[in-house]
């Protein structure tokens, strides 16, 4: 990833914004550990301690992710609301997790590539029920507003808090129509066993509400898409990027 050099560097930090941003990218776009980070960046000469990519990584790819949120140029009124187990310290907790409906061309500033409806938001939670759904829907709207439509599988927590939150919300309860989403949870267990599982339901909220916006933006759908339309997709992913990169502030 070609970063200029020319950077401002960023006050406390003794390493360039350029090696920053590179870490936190390549974390989270191959969902590695520090310790293959630190790997990657010592292959280019730069020796870095994993505990400091850790910091960079908590500390920047909020506001990666932030940026990219804000950048997002039209959101549908059609949501996809799931929810998928997963063990930390051997707890069953869950992931939350809302994924815009609309296969839309042009969802982030300046990329023109179709994605298969991007992650909303996510929230991990210790239970499953209408409670727990009351919050998760409370959180959706207090960002993007009343939706149109909402899909869900058949689970029945989801009933009361809609139709008292978004009562103009058509609710369509169906297993077969929220595939949508299990891509997304696909990931999250692929990236869960590449971590090695979430720590803490702390660590999981923090890597997954920066990891499904950033992957929002490096990865489009490719089978949709011409060698030369992935190509320009992947350039204007990382003029984002870079961009991004000098607005942290220091």
């Amino acid at each position: 990833m070609q970063i200029p050099s020319s950077m401002p560097r960023l006050k406390g930090f003794r390493f360039p914004r350029e090696i920053v941003a590179y870490a936190v990218w390549a974390y989270h776009r191959f969902a590695l550990r520090t310790a293959d980070v630190e790997d990657l960046l010592a292959a280019r000469g730069v020796i870095v301690r994993r505990e400091a990519i850790r910091l960079w990584v908590h500390r920047s790819g909020a506001h990666f992710a932030a940026c990219i949120r804000r950048d997002r140029l039209r959101l549908s009124h059609k949501w996809h609301l799931d929810e998928v187990v997963i063990q930390m310290g051997g707890v069953k907790h869950w992931l939350w997790r809302a994924v815009d409906g609309e296969e839309d061309l042009d969802l982030i500033r300046g990329i023109k590539s179709p994605t298969n409806g991007d992650t909303l938001d996510i929230l991990v939670q210790t239970r499953r029920n209408a409670k727990a759904a009351k919050r998760f829907l409370t959180r959706l709207i207090a960002q993007f507003g009343q939706p149109r439509v909402v899909i869900t599988d058949k689970l029945r927590s989801y009933t009361k808090p809609i139709s008292r939150l978004a009562p103009r919300a058509a609710h369509r309860a169906h297993k077969g129509l929220d595939n949508r989403i299990e891509g997304r949870h696909r990931l999250t267990r692929r990236s869960e066993k590449i971590m090695g599982r979430f720590k803490s339901p702390r660590q999981a909220q923090r890597f997954l509400a920066a990891h499904d916006q950033i992957n929002t933006i490096f990865k489009p759908r490719r089978y949709r898409l011409t060698a030369t339309s992935c190509r320009h997709a992947r350039a204007d992913a990382f003029d984002l990027w870079t961009n991004y990169a000098l607005q942290v502030k220091p």
